[in-house]
């Protein structure tokens, strides 16, 4: 089965602002697909590199197209200057102006997004801001609001990052990976932050939704899917046992079936 990356651009330039942002890409699963391609968002240190073999696995287990790519600051995007520090509202920043621009750019019609962590709360607020733009969004362990197991869990990081073994696994999936990690690090632990909070916004959904959330998130309580299930009628959570933060590591094989028959079951063939 032909690889789309064979036949696709690697990077894309955004204008943001004043900046002119230079994405890293991968195309993954098949060439051609009936449904509309599928956007996935890393978490707050991830980067294209750091997803693995899980797009490829998904999107082939069911016939999909993905799109891959590294946020700014991340990956081998364009690096975040060190004295420049990202606002409370930069996951609001990414979701009004970079995706739909990243959208647009490559004429994607109708994408799905799948989103974790981070990427997962950014997912929520395209779909909030421009839901005309999407077929639905996937988000595994979604943040809609700031939790002291959060912070507690970010701070441990911080540690971990000084100490050095995490700092010397995160380099290799980061051109500069002190802009990638004290961008993150820095503003989840902004007091300013604390009050960060996107239920109002959430709450704006309209169009199919995935929720998905391991027992032991060590990031947040399942009160963040479980609010998501309230605030938004058609959604669907799923809460998985004996998983972590990360749904698709802990329980691929369970991730790769529900999010992949959401997706064939609500996904509008492609125009």
């Amino acid at each position: 089965m032909p690889n789309p990356s064979n036949a696709r651009p690697h990077t894309v330039e955004i204008p943001w602002r004043n900046k002119l942002l230079q994405l890293e890409l991968d195309w993954v699963g098949v060439a051609e697909s009936a449904c509309p391609p599928v956007v996935f968002l890393h978490e707050g240190l991830g980067s294209v590199s750091l997803w693995k073999d899980f797009p490829e696995k998904f999107c082939q287990a069911h016939g999909l197209t993905g799109l891959v790519f590294s946020r700014y600051g991340y990956g081998r995007s364009t690096a975040r200057p060190h004295d420049e520090r990202w606002p409370v509202d930069f996951m609001e920043q990414q979701a009004r102006d970079v995706v739909p621009a990243l959208i647009a750019r490559l004429g994607l019609v109708k994408p799905w997004l799948f989103g974790h962590s981070d990427g997962a709360s950014i997912a929520l607020l395209v779909a909030a801001y421009h839901g005309d733009m999407l077929s639905g969004a996937i988000v595994a362990a979604p943040h809609i609001m700031v939790e002291d197991i959060s912070i507690a869990s970010i701070s441990e990081a911080r540690d971990a990052y000084l100490a050095g073994p995490l700092r010397e696994r995160l380099a290799r999936h980061h051109a500069d990976v002190d802009s990638a990690f004290w961008g993150w690090n820095d503003v989840w632990l902004d007091p300013a932050f604390r009050r960060w909070d996107i239920r109002n916004e959430v709450a704006r959904i309209r169009v199919p939704l995935l929720a998905i959330q391991g027992e032991d998130d060590e990031y947040g309580t399942l009160e963040q899917v479980e609010a998501i299930g309230r605030l938004v009628p058609q959604a669907q959570v799923l809460i998985l046992p004996r998983c972590g933060h990360s749904p698709h590591r802990d329980a691929p094989a369970r991730v790769i079936e529900a999010a992949g028959r959401f997706i064939v079951e609500h996904g509008p063939a492609r125009p």
